[in-house]
C-alpha cells in the first residue's frame, strides 16, 4: 500500500460492513420478514443487496422473494429487527475503533455516509465518543442513494471540503461507486463481497493497524 505524502481534509465512512459488521443482522432479518409473508429468499439472493439505498433494497427483496409487501413496509419490519439486534451487541469491525480515535487525535475530520436509517444509526452513534463524526449522511436524508453520487457528495458539503482532497471508506462495489462517482479517493475493506479494481481504489484486508499516517495516498 502506498505510504501517505499528505493527510486528507476528511475520512468519510460507510457503515455497514465497514464500521460495524451488521450485514450477519441484516441477512437474517431478511430471511425473517420473507418467511413472515410466505416468501422465499437465499442468502445468495442477500448478498446483491449489500450496500443498497434501502428503498431500493425493499423494491429487490419484494420483487425476488414473492412476497406482496410494499418496499418501504419491508424497510421499516427489517428496521425493527436490525436496530433490536445492534441494541443487544454493536459488532465493530477490526481496526475501525482504533482507526477512528487516531484521527479524531491528530484532528483529521470524519463523517459518516451509509444507506441505513437514522434509526438503526442512533444506537451506534451512541457506542462512540461524542462528536467522533462531525457530519452524518443517512438514507433518508438523501433523494438518491448509493450507487449515485449524492452521499458522499452530501457529505462533503457539510463539512466544506472538496471530495478530492477526501478518503472514502468502503466494502461493497456499491458504495465504492458511490464514492467514486463522487470524487473521492476510496480505501476499499471487502467483507462479504467482492469488489472490482478502478483508478481510484485502493485496497486493504483490514483496517486493523492501520493509523492517520498510514492510510493511502490521495490519487
Amino acid at each position: 500500500m502506498d505510504t501517505a505524502v499528505e493527510t486528507p481534509d476528511a475520512v468519510l465512512w460507510d457503515m455497514d460492513g465497514t464500521l460495524v459488521d451488521t450485514e450477519p443482522y441484516w441477512i437474517r432479518s431478511e430471511h425473517e420478514v420473507v418467511a413472515k409473508h410466505g416468501g422465499t429468499w437465499s442468502d445468495e439472493l442477500a448478498m446483491n443487496v449489500v450496500g443498497f439505498d434501502l428503498l431500493d433494497a425493499g423494491r429487490y427483496i419484494r420483487e425476488h422473494s414473492g412476497i406482496d409487501v410494499e418496499p418501504a413496509d419491508i424497510v421499516e419490519q427489517l428496521l425493527d429487527r436490525v436496530v433490536r439486534r445492534v441494541e443487544a451487541a454493536v459488532p465493530w469491525r477490526p481496526g475501525a475503533l482504533e482507526l477512528l480515535s487516531d484521527l479524531r487525535d491528530r484532528g483529521v475530520r470524519c463523517a459518516l455516509v451509509t444507506m441505513s436509517y437514522r434509526r438503526f444509526v442512533d444506537p451506534i452513534l451512541a457506542g462512540l465518543p461524542a462528536g467522533t463524526f462531525e457530519a452524518v449522511v443517512t438514507g433518508d436524508a438523501v433523494s438518491q442513494g448509493k450507487p449515485h453520487p449524492e452521499p458522499y457528495l452530501k457529505a462533503a458539503a457539510l463539512l466544506g471540503v472538496d471530495p478530492a482532497r477526501t478518503l472514502a471508506i468502503e466494502d461493497s462495489n456499491t458504495g465504492t461507486r458511490s464514492a467514486e462517482a463522487a470524487g473521492c479517493t476510496v480505501l476499499v475493506v471487502p467483507n462479504h463481497v467482492p469488489v472490482l479494481e478502478g483508478e481510484r481504489r485502493v485496497f486493504v484486508d483490514s483496517l486493523a493497524g492501520l493509523t492517520a499516517a498510514t492510510l493511502p495516498a490521495l490519487r
